[in-house]
């Protein structure tokens, strides 16, 4: 729960940084999506919220915040374990139908953040207990989907990207922190 606090802070904390004349093209994406393209975490459910604006229609600024629970898998060999995404993109996109009203926006989006991964190792139930391992590396995501909007206020989102963080770690326990990637299809609703 205090991840998916964490995540609804920021989308706010992000519409608060938005410029008062600019709030006609500022947006709050909840979205909820699949992870695939990943032998760990092929199928696994993410949710998430993205914030930003678009800035003259066609050029803009967001912040993701992603997060995959069991992404390496149902408890087993790597206990709890999630992965987080937390990134800011420039997103590009053409408004058809107008800025403002009903619309479409076919966009591309490319970024930089933090990819925070984490597991445990080893049964709970031991006399040793578990060992937490976790990593906070940078990271980049890539990708495009599509806004619509029925109304002024109200629409829906959808759009597929590409995560791959930037760190080199040497491998730990079968996997690979430094090739740690995947990609993420989500569909959400869309409120400006």
């Amino acid at each position: 729960m205090r991840v998916a606090r964490a995540v609804a802070f920021l989308a706010f904390a992000a519409l608060l940084c938005v410029p008062a004349t600019a709030r006609a093209d500022g947006y709050v994406n909840p979205y909820i999506g699949t992870n695939f393209m990943n032998n760990s975490g092929n199928g696994r459910a993410a949710f998430g919220v993205s914030g930003g604006y678009m800035g003259a229609g066609v050029i803009g600024a967001e912040v993701d915040a992603g997060w995959a629970p069991s992404f390496f898998g149902n408890q087993g060999d790597f206990g709890s374990n999630y992965v987080f995404d937390l990134m800011g993109n420039l997103i590009v996109g053409a408004p058809i139908g107008g800025t403002h009203g009903w619309g479409v926006r076919p966009y591309a989006t490319v970024g930089i953040g933090l990819i925070r991964s984490q597991y445990s190792i080893g049964p709970a139930n031991t006399v040793a207990g578990s060992v937490l391992v976790h990593n906070n590396d940078p990271g980049m995501n890539a990708g495009a989907g599509v806004m619509g909007f029925v109304n002024q206020h109200v629409g829906i989102r959808g759009d597929v990207r590409y995560f791959r963080n930037l760190d080199e770690n040497s491998p730990i326990h079968n996997i690979d922190f430094g090739t740690l990637h995947f990609w993420r299809a989500s569909f959400g609703l869309l409120l400006r």
